[in-house]
């Protein structure tokens, strides 16, 4: 038995994403590369599917990996070092993370509309894989913030601009409010109610860009981070 099958799951995800962040720093998995397969990490860790699927939706939260539903996970990659930037520092406190929510409702509400108008069935197809596993993730009593993110970034992607695909892989997962202000943990009834609301803003604007609605998907997508500020700018007016 290896030391990592003797520690709790949680632990044994944390050194599952530690084992594999660092590699991807290091430069062994390189930007483009794509990680092993979840049976080939299973096999290497002796950790269960569960672990590798936790592992791999933390890598997704730091923005080191993205999943391609149906393809892999592949490395994001770290930057240069002189390329625009957030860092986790930077996202420290709630004000912060209002800030990146601002930056967040200029640039998606735009990247929207250019989805809705350009989606092909194959970016229709990653976008519903998207919100499948972010039922799934609630339904198991998870937070759901690495199939958040993935969602987002499908957007991003189906507006076939390079560009906001690379920003939001800059953001990162930590773009995710909860994702930096909540801790893991399971999920109390609350907090399934009102990730289910978020599940069904998403569906608005999903269903606008697949009917290529484009104002419709403006809209929506405004509407969403719109609210997720106003829940962050409600949260402080209490502390």
């Amino acid at each position: 038995m290896t030391e990592l099958t003797r520690r709790r799951p949680r632990s044994l995800a944390l050194g599952v994403v530690d084992a594999l962040s660092g590699r991807i720093r290091e430069g062994a998995l390189a930007a483009g590369e794509k990680l092993p397969t979840e049976a080939e990490i299973m096999e290497e860790f002796g950790v269960s599917r569960t672990v590798v699927r936790e592992a791999i939706s933390r890598l997704q939260t730091t923005g080191l990996v993205e999943t391609r539903h149906g393809v892999g996970t592949f490395v994001i990659g770290l930057g240069d070092g002189t390329a625009f930037r957030i860092s986790p520092e930077q996202l420290g406190t709630l004000q912060d993370v209002i800030a990146v929510l601002e930056l967040r409702i200029a640039v998606e509400t735009e990247s929207a509309v250019l989805a809705a108008q350009r989606r092909t069935e194959a970016n229709l197809k990653a976008l519903r894989q998207a919100m499948q596993a972010f039922t799934e993730a609630v339904e198991q009593g998870r937070d759901a913030v690495g199939p958040d993110f993935q969602l987002h970034l499908e957007i991003a992607r189906a507006t076939q601009n390079q560009h906001f695909v690379d920003l939001m892989g800059t953001l990162g997962g930590m773009m995710i409010p909860r994702a930096r202000l909540e801790p893991a943990s399971p999920l109390t009834p609350e907090r399934a109610a009102y990730l289910r609301r978020v599940h069904g803003e998403h569906e608005t604007i999903v269903e606008a860009i697949a009917r290529q609605d484009a104002e419709a998907a403006r809209a929506a997508m405004r509407t969403h981070l719109i609210n997720s500020r106003e829940r962050r700018r409600q949260l402080a007016a209490k502390r």
